[in-house]
């Protein structure tokens, strides 16, 4: 049967056979396919979706289409984090020295942005030498070294998703949940930590814009990893607006540093801080004690102090002073008065990319002095010229004012007090996926 033939299957509302699957992941994986064949196969699983034996043989066959590192039999603890995705998510930055800090060693394989958000390794490329680039050996020094490895997916390490998730981020085909599974699994399960905490989005700025599709996502993903031994954990959490303030590399780097030094954004310290809790639970530490231990080491500097010591030991600079800065940093004023209703986090991730902080072709460079910082929050009442967000300008070229427009039109001003959402809806199982 031929490709061609499985794409009609696909996108007519058929089932892919796990032949099928196989030949689109073995495709991918030694360019046996051409990128508008790939691309073509992607958009008919994100129109028509896939069943549950479909996404598992999706997770497998991609899985097994490189090298396999358990991590966690040489490295007895080591746990991994990953978020599905949003806008001012900085937790990864936060949560890893803190964890390493206590104790408890991580090892994540990050990734680039995808569509709106803005990707863990765009913004370690941020820091002057960070090199993310590293073998499994290498991981496992760092984790030794340090307490903490934060690499890049290697071309070994299921190499389909590294062509499919580049043709996904500029192909419209991001908020695909079997391929969001795929992706992720075949990641971390190939990574191999023992324990591994799930961020799940639910939100505007979030791909899974509905809690009931953000728990169906996290129940997905979950069960692959339990099925192989792996514990672990989904939170489903609030993007109704960004998580922290700050949208982009450089300026996301200094929010961080910021939560790191003992304060910082209120929502992203309080969010790092329950994903390493349930990150420790995980490994068997006690509940209370592991919070008590976060909260001291980022009040005392041993969180700022072990993410020095995580940076250099990537071949970093971890002075903040070396950090991109815009070139120009724009006010956006609000034009009238009332009550922060609604803020359409996807509409700031698309700006913050379009500034710089993502890539709108495959290969486009980013402008790592460029971003967005939101300055105003639901429920706060703002009057008319007061700030809604700065734009930060970095090196590539953009219209001011058209930035400031879509600025503005992402906030929504009501009459009436609106009370956010809590930032942490829940497990999986806290919470009930409607019919």
């Amino acid at each position: 049967m031929s490709f061609v033939a499985d794409i009609a299957t696909k996108r007519d509302g058929g089932r892919l056979s796990r032949a099928a699957i196989a030949r689109f992941v073995r495709g991918a994986t030694d360019g046996g396919l051409p990128p508008e064949q790939l691309a073509a196969m992607l958009m008919a699983i994100c129109i028509r979706g896939m069943d549950d034996d479909e996404t598992s043989d999706l997770v497998a066959e991609m899985l097994h289409s490189g090298e396999t590192w358990r991590l966690g039999d040489a490295a007895p603890g080591v746990v991994d984090k990953h978020s599905t995705g949003g806008v001012g998510d900085t937790v990864s930055l936060v949560l890893a020295p803190m964890l390493a800090a206590i104790g408890v060693p991580v090892a994540m394989m990050a990734g680039r942005g995808l569509g709106h958000s803005q990707g863990t390794l765009d913004k370690l490329a941020a820091i002057p030498g960070f090199d993310c680039e590293r073998s499994r050996d290498e991981a496992l020094e760092l984790v030794e070294h340090c307490g903490a490895a934060i690499i890049a997916q290697t071309a070994d390490v299921a190499p389909a998703d590294r062509t499919l998730y580049a043709l996904r981020d500029v192909t419209g085909t991001v908020p695909s949940l079997p391929l969001i599974v795929g992706s992720i699994m075949s990641k971390k399960l190939a990574l191999g930590a023992g324990a591994l905490v799930l961020d799940v989005k639910a939100g505007t700025g979030a791909f899974m814009k509905t809690t009931a599709d953000a728990v169906r996502l996290g129940t997905s993903l979950r069960a692959a990893a339990r099925a192989i031994g792996v514990a672990c954990e989904a939170l489903v959490t609030d993007m109704g607006e960004p998580l922290g303030a700050a949208l982009g590399t450089a300026c996301e780097v200094r929010a961080a540093l910021e939560v790191l030094s003992g304060g910082g954004d209120a929502r992203l310290r309080e969010l790092s801080l329950r994903l390493s809790e349930e990150a420790a639970v995980l490994v068997g530490r006690d509940r209370g004690e592991a919070r008590r231990e976060l909260e001291a080491v980022l009040a005392n500097g041993r969180a700022l102090a072990t993410w020095e010591t995580i940076v250099r030991a990537h071949g970093g600079d971890p002075a903040p002073d070396r950090l991109a800065r815009p070139r120009r940093r724009v006010e956006v004023a609000a034009a009238g008065a009332g009550f922060v209703a609604a803020v359409d986090g996807e509409a700031l991730g698309w700006i913050a990319v379009d500034l710089g902080a993502g890539r709108r072709t495959r290969d486009e460079e980013l402008a790592h002095g460029s971003g967005l910082v939101v300055r105003a929050r639901i429920g706060d009442h703002i009057e008319s010229g007061q700030p809604l967000a700065d734009v930060l300008v970095g090196e590539r070229e953009v219209d001011p004012e058209a930035i400031a427009a879509r600025v503005r039109a992402a906030f929504t001003l009501g009459d009436e007090s609106v009370e956010p959402r809590p930032l942490v809806l829940g497990t999986v199982d806290d919470l009930t996926a409607p019919d």
